[in-house]
């Protein structure tokens, strides 16, 4: 389902440009941007912006068949810059980097009033975005599954956040794997840009402390939009 929100319709949009959706999503994306000419017109920017970043890497032949699948994900016709990326791995790194500095391009689509997003990816992973955080205008915050997960039964994904200069994280509450969470903005508190999110694999029912006891399972911070 393609959401209402536009700073949500302007994420999904920079989410399939880097080729972070497959299968059925992907068709529903397209048949969307073929009916709306705005939404059209921004993934044309992004893809613009993206490949003017890859002039920036160092010239090394790319594969053919990793080509074919870059040429099929972004659109292009024509291979002009097909001396782009060195390596498959280096493609997922450099994509899922991509995600915020091309949110950042949006221009004239910006939010008069601060805006965040959070891409959570597993420590060390960077080409493995799990989960998205998104603050709204009024500070209410959405986390949104971008992969399957599943835990044992007798342990809970906690949900944290560390404000700048704070003295330790906050517990934003438990999450169920695989589902949408909404916390409004009283719970959530005021968001900064660089502000820490991440999901703990705690004891069941949540840590028993007052910060996180268990491994962090997705991490990241946050990107004014």
């Amino acid at each position: 389902m393609i959401p209402d929100h536009p700073q949500e319709r302007r994420l999904l949009i920079a989410e399939y440009v880097l080729g972070l959706h497959q299968g059925e999503r992907v068709q529903e994306i397209e048949r969307w941007l073929a009916l709306d000419a705005e939404a059209a017109r921004l993934a044309q920017h992004w893809r613009e912006a993206w490949t003017g970043a890859a002039e920036l890497l160092p010239e090394e032949r790319l594969p053919p068949h990793l080509w074919r699948r870059v040429a099929r994900q972004a659109g292009l016709a024509q291979p002009w810059w097909r001396a782009g990326w060195a390596s498959a791995s280096l493609w997922r790194t450099v994509s899922a980097a991509l995600l915020v500095a091309v949110v950042l391009l949006a221009g004239p689509l910006r939010a008069p009033a601060p805006v965040y997003t959070v891409v959570l990816q597993a420590p060390g992973e960077a080409a493995n975005p799990g989960w998205r955080v998104t603050v709204s205008d009024n500070g209410d915050l959405r986390l949104t599954p971008l992969v399957e997960g599943q835990y044992a039964s007798d342990r809970s994904v906690q949900f944290w956040t560390l404000e700048n200069n704070a003295p330790g994280p906050r517990s934003l509450g438990l999450v169920q794997p695989g589902r949408t969470l909404v916390i409004p903005a009283s719970q959530v508190g005021g968001v900064e840009s660089g502000q820490l999110f991440e999901l703990t694999l705690e004891p069941q029912g949540g840590s028993p402390k007052d910060r996180p006891t268990g491994p962090v399972l997705f991490i990241g911070r946050a990107v004014e939009i």
